[in-house]
């Protein structure tokens, strides 16, 4: 019982909050809501029509007794018109009195003598129906159109706050977390939500007043004919129809979470595929994947049918349940001697609140999926695993005069191994710092503390004596470039990918920075120069081509500071001394931090540290450290007898 009320209270409150999104629009709402109370009040009035109908057939014994009588009073030659008019008289229902009051004023005949539509009756029938069904499906139109509109928004509103929540957190978060999960929920996860939540808005809008209208009208009835036993059985009996919604309702919340899970596997599964066609079909693993893909394919087919089952089991139940109520009714109609008339008048009720009945019945299963969705949704959007910026954050716009490590380390997460410890050194401004190492010796690490993608465990970083994490991240950012050994190419233009970071830069300044680069040339021996589009990843592209669009792009950025992560490895070997002798003019005067494994790149650094298990354990110039005899100079052998 308490976990019941805890998933009520979760499903509530998770529309409580989406409700915030759909009061944004509170214009389109409140047409699409007064038009859906339109619709739905109407249904009142039709059953108000439909009495009156009905009431015309019901002619008692008493009323053909008195017209016969009055047949029998007349000559024998006025009884035929006698006999028409006394019975149309008896026949009329009181709306048509009415109207006919109405018609007199105007000199509007609506009936001859014996009864009969007149032309001018059937003239203003044709007038008017068309206006009342055009309304009411002008009110159905506007009741869909700017609900939908409010529900695609509030969509759009929630994917766009989920990106930008995406976008916000560290890389230490992005490097925790599965892609694939990731655009499931931003894709699969709002498609349920857009699909169940505010597909059935509209709907939810009318059902309501139609059910209320049809209710209205059985309690007048059953008042004016005092059957207060059959408002007894409408107050108790009425909400057992709501007993499966809720119940099952639950039950179809719980495993669309399931299904949801499953289907954020299997684009994982899916992106996962795709990312690594290459080593697939250099192993030839196609059937493989294809038999792994079928089975988590497979897996979410039946959790999804699980879901299914249950939710289609709500409507017979619903139905069944309504059915009974019926049966009670036509029991406790038989006992109070009802006439058939009136039996068929709460029969025209109970058939005109089926239908909004059903919708909510269907309504509830697909809004307690929303509910499942809406939960996985909100919980990327709750996400905080920013960088945290300072309160009042330090505004740097220049480098002056040096970086400074003091006595860093750091670990990944709180029960892990320092991967960088005691670091301390300082990289002058126009100095160049390498990192050398073997692999996981913490050089990467190193390097995007300098770029504070994270903070250190303990110590700091000083940029011109001040804490990065006192400075503004975004002048970070624009202070310290990276150009990383993972080449990064959008499915973009050669000259969208140079300029990226630096939308404002001309196109001769673009042109410029992939000179240095040395990729002019390949550019522009393509027809479409600048303007090719380079694929997914650079597809398009070689390695070195790749690498030369990535090292023009920071170039073009020119930051004060620049991480060269093993910038050139793509390249060959001419190209490569090409390009190092563009970056040393390109970056005089800058700080260069470079992590390379091939060392005759760093012979000039000022500074060489060599790392291992997170350890600086040798520092110094090429010279000094390989007069040494220590790591250094083991690294710089085993290169020069791989190289033989």
């Amino acid at each position: 019982m308490n976990e019941s009320r805890k998933n009520t209270s979760t499903t509530w409150a998770l529309y409580r909050r989406l409700a915030r999104y759909v009061l944004r629009y509170p214009g389109h709402l409140a047409i699409g809501l007064v038009a859906g109370m339109l619709c739905g009040g109407a249904v009142f009035g039709l059953l108000q029509v439909g009495k009156q109908a009905l009431a015309v057939g019901d002619m008692s014994v008493a009323t053909v007794a008195v017209a016969t009588n009055s047949i029998q009073q007349v000559p024998a030659v006025a009884q035929p018109a006698a006999a028409s008019n006394t019975i149309a008289a008896a026949q009329a229902p009181p709306w048509m009195k009415e109207a006919q009051k109405w018609a007199d004023r105007f000199g509007i005949p609506l009936s001859k003598d014996d009864g009969r539509m007149t032309w001018q009756f059937l003239l203003m029938a044709f007038i008017l129906a068309p206006v009342v069904i055009g309304l009411r499906l002008a009110s159905l139109y506007c009741n869909l159109y700017s609900l939908r509109w409010v529900g695609s928004r509030v969509v759009c509103d929630l994917r766009e706050k989920m990106f930008e929540t995406l976008q916000g957190q560290s890389l230490k978060y992005h490097g925790s977390v599965d892609v694939g999960h990731l655009i499931s929920r931003c894709t699969a996860d709002i498609g349920v939500v857009d699909g169940t939540a505010f597909s059935t808005i509209s709907s939810f809008s009318r059902a309501p007043f139609e059910i209320a209208g049809s209710l209205l009208f059985v309690i007048l009835f059953a008042h004016e004919h005092h059957l207060f036993g059959m408002l007894a059985l409408l107050i108790i009996g009425y909400p057992l129809c709501l007993v499966p919604m809720v119940l099952l309702g639950r039950l179809v919340r719980s495993w669309t979470s399931r299904s949801l899970e499953r289907i954020s596997a299997l684009v994982s599964r899916m992106h996962e595929n795709l990312t690594c066609i290459r080593i697939i079909k250099a192993f030839h693993m196609e059937n493989t994947e294809t038999m792994r893909f079928q089975e988590e394919n497979r897996r979410y087919f039946k959790t999804t049918m699980r879901a299914t089952r249950v939710e289609v089991l709500l409507s017979p139940l619903t139905e069944g349940v309504a059915i009974l109520l019926g049966c009670v009714m036509l029991v406790i109609c038989f006992s109070r001697g009802m006439r058939v008339y009136e039996i068929g008048l709460l029969g025209l009720a109970a058939v005109t609140v089926y239908k909004p009945v059903k919708q909510l019945t269907g309504i509830v299963p697909m809004l307690e999926r929303g509910s499942a969705a809406l939960a996985r949704v909100f919980e990327i959007m709750d996400l905080d695993n920013r960088l945290p910026e300072a309160v009042h954050p330090t505004a740097k716009k220049s480098f002056e005069d040096r970086v400074i490590f003091e006595d860093v380390s750091f670990r990944y997460s709180a029960s892990g191994e320092m991967v960088v410890k005691h670091a301390s050194f300082a990289i002058p401004r126009g100095g160049m710092v390498a990192v050398v190492g073997a692999t996981g010796s913490g050089k990467t690490t190193l390097a995007n503390l300098l770029a504070r993608f994270y903070d250190p465990t303990d110590g700091c970083v000083r940029l011109d004596g001040v804490d990065l994490r006192e400075i503004r991240i975004a002048d970070v950012r624009k202070l310290v470039g990276v150009l990383t050994q993972e080449t990064v190419l959008f499915n973009e233009t050669i000259a969208y990918n140079i300029a990226y970071g630096t939308e404002e830069a001309t196109q001769a300044e673009i042109e410029a920075a992939a000179k240095k680069a040395n990729a002019h040339a390949f550019i522009t021996a393509h027809p479409n120069g600048y303007a090719r589009v380079v694929g997914e990843k650079g597809f398009v592209l070689s390695g070195g081509e790749r690498q030369r669009i990535s090292i023009a792009r920071i170039m073009l950025r020119n930051p004060p500071i620049l991480i060269l992560d093993e910038a050139t490895s793509a390249l060959d070997t001419v190209t490569e001394r090409q390009v190092q002798e563009e970056i040393a003019l390109a970056m005089e005067n800058r700080t260069i931090f470079a992590i390379a494994h091939r060392l005759s790149t760093i012979r000039r650094a000022n500074l060489i540290l060599v790392m291992d298990k997170g350890a600086i354990i040798e520092r110094g110039t090429h010279d000094e450290l390989y007069a040494q005899n220590g790591a250094y100079k083991r690294l710089c052998d085993m290169q020069f007898m791989g190289a033989l």
